[in-house]
């Protein structure tokens, strides 16, 4: 009695199913659905798994074990052939079936990376997948690949155990290190067994939020559903999936939807290394029309206060440089002692209640914080002091110390007399090794021989005291927060060198000038030229350098003319952009060869810096080796973030 709408419906099937192929190969794709067996290419080395009887979501069924009869369905397995066919006879019998009494009999399929490929069962696959059915039950054999190197295989196999707890094969991710991130934000340690009703809970949650985040063409982005997931778990708690109605779940989607294009892009930021021009032909009309405004309320968000920490020392003393530079173009406020994520955000809202245009938060550890605020707050301009953002609603902000390394790397190259030079490292993070190579290669302009012994303040002991053990007598500290000269003058800081009977003679430090890169933030938002770095939808990373005036090299009134001379020098070069650290031919400690002295080193790895010098002594230290109290900012910025475990978050 259901054989007249089952034809039917092959009749409707097979119409689109020839539409599909035709567009297919009019775009010159593949038109048929995909062959695990040319995949693997005839490698018969990978070992199979059974899985057992899984639901499978239906749109991940996208191929056949073997080519078999392929030409009879489209991708999508649609039936192409006539509906007079033996196969149609076939295909029109299961759909009948399928009305009256529901197809039961699971199918049969391999899994590869997450996709599944039918071996008995293509019809019952192709009358269900045109039915609608969102799962379809099979028999799982799963392929493991026999090589895991590459992103997509390392997160492969980190799903392999995401499944054996979780029970979901819709979670998908490319990239090492997000199951991770996820069983955190859900409150999970991996390997933690999850009960019934947190496998359903999950399911269902992610589910919803799948259908929403397609229903606003998420579809049309590089970025898998789950992956924009990760990025709406960095706001709202995955328990807010339960609680929001559709239209207040898609308003919190279209609230980051320029974050979601921004990390979806193959280059989602924008690393400026310089200010833009904000002199002369940022005229009144120019003002007008691109709506700057007259005078601009700033507010600056600290963990700590001046008196407790010299890093906010620095940038307290950057806020009094902007209130002197802009004077009544600028009305400032400050707020400390945001330590914890619930003042941060606490004082966030007050600094916007308060009527901030702009707000400057000046540690990576308030990055989430701002931007909870910033999507919250979208006509706010939030800033976070850090290396690196992929979100376009804030912007980060830091300086290329690694330029003034360079000069005081050739001033203790001069200065050491055992061609012995100690470097006390601060954290493992983006942008440190870049400092410490371009300290050992300005120690080698001055000086053939020189080594450099590393040691990490970062972790447990003394490294000061532990290089004066080793004989070294030219030591690298911190850097200077502020040129103040009395940092250096004590040798607390900056690069000084010691004497046979232990006196410390400062020599020279890298000094931070925070107050150049707020007057040059503020005078662009003053001139209109904020705005155009926002239309491009990415995210926008400030990184500028001694040409900019944000860095500098302190040097010591006793410092020996010659090298004051050269350290001049060298500054000259570095901000005539005549002089550049890295392009010259590198040898790293393993041999490898980073630069052959052909180019200059990009913004991105220098950046991300991984590896040292040959003549460092020393290693970079991985997550558990450091101390307690610097493990939040490798969190952070860690240069090998994505092998640090992740803290749980949320509750499932």
């Amino acid at each position: 009695m259901y054989h007249r709408e089952a034809r039917e419906e092959y009749v409707q099937a097979q119409r689109l199913g020839q539409r599909e192929y035709k567009s297919l190969v009019a775009s010159g794709q593949n038109p048929y659905p995909e062959v695990l067996d040319t995949i693997l290419g005839g490698r018969n080395n990978e070992s199979v798994q059974e899985v057992g009887l899984v639901e499978i979501p239906s749109d991940l069924i996208v191929g056949v074990k073997s080519a078999g009869r392929t030409t009879a369905f489209s991708a999508s397995f649609l039936p192409l052939l006539s509906a007079d066919s033996e196969f149609a006879y076939k295909w029109i019998e299961l759909c009948a079936a399928h009305f009256s009494t529901g197809i039961r009999d699971p199918i049969l399929c391999y899994e590869y990376l997450g996709k599944f490929y039918v071996q008995e069962g293509n019809k019952r696959v192709s009358v269900l997948k045109h039915m609608g059915a969102p799962r379809i039950p099979g028999t799982v054999r799963r392929v493991l690949p026999s090589n895991a190197e590459g992103p997509r295989v390392q997160a492969y196999y980190e799903f392999i155990d995401f499944y054996k707890y979780s029970g979901s094969y819709r979670v998908q991710f490319r990239h090492p290190g997000d199951y991770a991130k996820l069983l955190a934000a859900l409150g999970k340690a991996p390997g933690e067994a999850w009960d019934e009703r947190e496998k359903k809970t999950f399911s269902s949650y992610f589910q919803y939020f799948r259908e929403a985040f397609l229903g606003l063409d998420g579809a049309l982005l590089d970025l898998l559903p789950e992956e924009a997931l990760l990025l709406w778990l960095q706001v709202y708690p995955f328990r807010d999936l339960g609680r929001l109605s559709t239209k207040e779940l898609k308003k919190t989607l279209s609230a980051l939807w320029d974050d979601f294009v921004a990390i979806s892009r193959q280059e989602p930021a924008t690393v400026h290394t310089e200010p833009a021009d904000t002199g002369a032909k940022s005229g009144i009309l120019s003002r007008i029309l691109s709506g700057a405004p007259d005078h601009v309320h700033v507010a600056f968000v600290h963990p700590l206060d001046p008196s407790s920490s010299t890093w906010i020392k620095g940038h307290d003393q950057g806020r009094q440089y902007l209130e002197n530079a802009l004077g009544d173009r600028v009305v400032v406020r400050s707020y400390f002692h945001a330590d914890t994520p619930t003042l941060a955000e606490a004082l966030l809202e007050q600094a916007v209640s308060e009527g901030a245009d702009v707000v400057f938060a000046t540690t990576p550890q308030l990055r989430r914080s701002v931007l909870r605020a910033a999507v919250k707050y979208p006509k706010v301009r939030f800033l976070c002091c850090s290396a690196d953002t992929q979100y376009s609603s804030i912007r980060t902000y830091y300086a290329r110390i690694y330029e003034a390394k360079f000069i005081t790397g050739a001033i203790a190259g001069a200065i050491a007399k055992n061609d012995r030079i100690g470097y006390v490292g601060s954290y493992p993070i983006l942008g440190v090794p870049a400092s410490i190579n371009a300290f050992a290669l300005g120690a080698r302009l001055t000086n053939p021989r020189a080594e450099i012994l590393l040691r990490w303040s970062c972790m447990a002991g003394d490294p000061q005291a532990a290089l004066l053990s080793q004989g070294v007598r030219v030591i690298s500290n911190r850097d200077m927060p502020t040129a103040d000269p009395v940092y250096l003058d004590f040798c607390n800081y900056g690069t000084y060198a010691t004497d046979d009977l232990g006196n410390l003679e400062p020599l020279a430090s890298p000094v931070w000038l925070w107050g150049r890169l707020y007057e040059n933030v503020v005078r662009s938002i003053l001139a209109g030229t904020w705005e155009k770095d926002s239309s491009a939808r990415k995210a926008v990373n400030y990184w500028w350098g001694m040409d900019s005036g944000v860095i500098d090299v302190k040097l010591s009134q006793r410092l020996p003319e010659g090298c004051a001379a050269l350290a001049d020098m060298l500054r000259t070069g570095i901000q005539t952009g005549q002089v550049d650290p890295f392009r010259r031919k590198i040898l790293a400690q393993d041999g490898s060869m980073p630069n052959d002295g052909s180019r200059g080193l990009t913004p991105d790895e220098l950046l991300r810096m991984d590896w040292l010098c040959d003549n460092v002594i020393g290693s970079i230290p991985e997550f558990e080796e450091i101390e307690p109290f610097a493990q939040p900012t490798v969190r952070e910025l860690g240069i090998h973030r994505e092998r640090i475990p992740v803290e749980k978050e949320g509750a499932l």
